[in-house]
């Protein structure tokens, strides 16, 4: 049955007043009577007395009220709940990304998000760029962030930025720093590369083979942050993300090895399933990467 006249036979109820239904639906009394009657036509049962102060529950109308009650007041609940959500007054965020992408890229802007909308909880699932996906398509998350490219059709990829890629050491390996260097010269000395499932080390080990060359790390961590360290030590030459190291190029205790062939430029993009809705949290966030 509509639920429009269970809403009028509600209103009617708790004002005991026709004429305070109609001001409180913004209806003229006359089509709130006429719903009344349609709601008792329908059950064939009285459910009001009209009485000199408006109207009164009969004792069927009050048994339709104890439950019409309880579902308008749910209603009203999710009304208020929705109103929240789309205003960020509530509600949550939940993200898949590597550890490095979450703090050398992501973390300036959850920062900004979280001053605005302090009221969103923020969940930050770490993984690997095939486990984001599956977080994603399994619900798990609302968005991920991860290194491109990523080809399926399930995922679309809303925004992205380039970055670049390099090679970097520190002070053990100071007669490099003027020289530029062959593939093969590099491959004289130790290679430190990230974790075998990664897509920027699958990235560099095609770049390598492309040029005829194995490229076989001496050792393989699983973060960024150890990849700088291991370099700054001087425990060989680490691939990273060339933007998560300035403030270590800036000071010089690490520095970029020069090479005879171009690194390739990665992307990292967010990530959402294709043709589903995103909430209002993770469109606030979307808009403000963009």
């Amino acid at each position: 049955m509509n639920n429009e006249l269970y809403k009028v036979f509600y209103w009617a109820s708790k004002t005991g007043s026709l004429t305070q239904a109609a001001k409180a639906l913004y209806l003229t009394q006359p089509s709130v009577s006429h719903a009344i009657k349609q709601l008792e036509d329908s059950f064939g049962i009285t459910l009001f007395y009209r009485n000199s102060k408006g109207v009164e529950l009969t004792q069927e109308g009050a048994i339709l009220y104890s439950y019409i009650e309880q579902s308008q007041i749910l209603i009203s609940l999710a009304e208020e709940k929705m109103a929240a959500l789309r205003n960020l007054d509530s509600g949550e965020l939940r993200i898949g990304g590597s550890d490095s992408l979450f703090k050398h890229y992501l973390l300036p802007y959850l920062e900004d998000f979280h001053k605005k909308y302090p009221r969103i909880r923020l969940h930050l699932n770490h993984g690997t760029t095939p486990e984001v996906i599956a977080f994603l398509k399994e619900g798990k998350i609302d968005l991920g962030v991860v290194r491109m490219p990523i080809d399926d059709p399930q995922l679309e990829v809303r925004e992205s930025i380039q970055l670049r890629d390099c090679f970097v050491a520190g002070e053990r390996y100071a007669e490099l720093k003027n020289m530029v260097l062959s593939l093969d010269k590099l491959l004289e000395h130790p290679v430190i590369l990230f974790s075998r499932n990664s897509r920027a080390r699958m990235a560099i080990t095609e770049l390598f083979q492309s040029y005829g060359y194995k490229l076989k790390p001496e050792i393989e961590v699983g973060s960024v942050d150890l990849l700088i360290e291991f370099a700054r030590r001087g425990l060989g030459i680490s691939y990273v993300t060339r933007e998560f190291v300035s403030k270590e190029l800036e000071e010089g205790s690490l520095f970029e090895i020069q090479l005879d062939v171009p690194l390739p430029p990665s992307h990292v993009g967010i990530m959402i399933m294709r043709n589903m809705p995103l909430s209002s949290a993770a469109s606030k966030l979307i808009e403000l990467v963009r």
